[in-house]
């Protein structure tokens, strides 16, 4: 079989009577070409079927169309999942994306960092909460942070006081007698303090009795366990035959506590009432599909992403206009009621 011809920059320039540099120009430098000549060279693309080669692309102008993500863990079902829609956008924008899981150790991210500007990444998406913004924007690259403090850098974030009031409103809804918020020490400049507020807040304003259980756990399903039996045993011993709205940090957690009360009823007892945070597909597949605030994770990561391109955008262009200051942009939860709050809508209620 005869081998197809590779379509080169040379037989481009004689298809369109421009000249090489111009062919160049339009990969390399598009916005240095006017919408016209744009529009001539791209159709002629399609009619000769050139295929890029990348490789001599990026060797050509550098640019490798990578994206890095800094990730701390995959233990929570949020980050997976965040994750996942991240990886999704290829399709939309085209970035490809080398992701690192940091473990929450600030040596061992930092090694991560100059691995990914080894491979000159175009841009950086973290997640990870254990280096400060003021030292990612050092690194000089287009820079989005996800639900992490973000003073020095662009952002994406949920509205957490207004999904920790649609929470605990919820529960007081239902007449629970004490209001329960199950957590992990978070600084109050991370966004998602704003859980902690928002439920101390609202018992507060409507002379609710309240707790909030907050200590630091490893990221394992052991050391979850653990603590939320603790908390089970504590709730049981103390607080018997009144009924309980428990309001918890993330999807994961709010299932193993969920899990560990079946196990011991063999059911949701009438005295318990869950909603967790995140609407990660735990929640969803739970064996009592639970009540949780949705942090609209798809629309996040597509935010996130969008930002991010239009920063590495903005710097391929012949004179670049740099930020005068970071954009944060925040996402407004989704109150979704499920059987863990909605009883029901449980099997032995219908």
């Amino acid at each position: 079989m005869t081998q197809k011809k590779n379509i080169t920059f040379d037989d481009i320039a004689q298809y369109t009577h421009f000249s090489k540099t111009t062919i160049s120009r339009y990969f390399n430098n598009p916005d240095s070409l006017t919408l016209e000549n744009q529009q001539i060279i791209s159709d002629a693309l399609v009619k000769l079927n050139y295929k890029e080669n990348k490789v001599a692309r990026i060797l050509a102008n550098g640019k490798t169309e990578f994206v890095g993500i800094l990730i701390p863990n995959l233990y929570l079902h949020y980050y997976s999942e965040m994750l996942n829609q991240i990886l999704a956008t290829y399709e939309t924008y085209g970035y490809k994306f080398l992701v690192f899981i940091g473990h929450e150790n600030a040596e061992t991210e930092r090694q991560y960092i100059q691995e990914l500007l080894a491979y000159k990444i175009e841009g950086l998406i973290v997640l990870s909460h254990t280096l400060s913004s003021r030292e990612l924007a050092d690194l000089q690259i287009p820079i989005v942070t996800i639900e992490r403090e973000d003073q020095y850098v662009c952002s994406i974030n949920t509205d957490n006081y207004m999904g920790a009031i649609q929470a605990t409103s919820l529960l007081a809804r239902h007449n629970c007698d004490i209001l329960i918020h199950i957590n992990t020490p978070t600084a109050d400049n991370i966004p998602a303090y704003g859980r902690i507020q928002g439920f101390m807040d609202f018992c507060k304003e409507n002379n609710i009795k309240n707790r909030i259980f907050c200590h630091k756990t490893e990221n394992t399903y052991d050391s979850s366990l653990q603590y939320l039996k603790d908390i089970l045993e504590e709730l049981e011993t103390t607080y018997t035959g009144m009924r309980k709205g428990i309001f918890v940090s993330n999807d994961t957690h709010a299932n193993i506590l969920l899990n560990l009360i079946v196990r011991k009823y063999g059911r949701l007892p009438d005295d318990y009432y869950i909603i967790g945070f995140d609407d990660s597909p735990v929640a969803r597949e739970a064996v009592i599909p639970i009540s949780t605030i949705g942090q609209q994770i798809d629309r996040i990561a597509n935010e996130a992403v969008s930002l991010l391109v239009s920063q590495m955008n903005e710097r391929k262009k012949r004179k670049p206009v740099p930020l005068k200051e970071p954009i944060h942009k925040t996402i407004t939860p989704i109150l979704i009621r499920r059987e863990t709050t909605e009883k029901e809508d449980l099997p032995e209620n219908r």
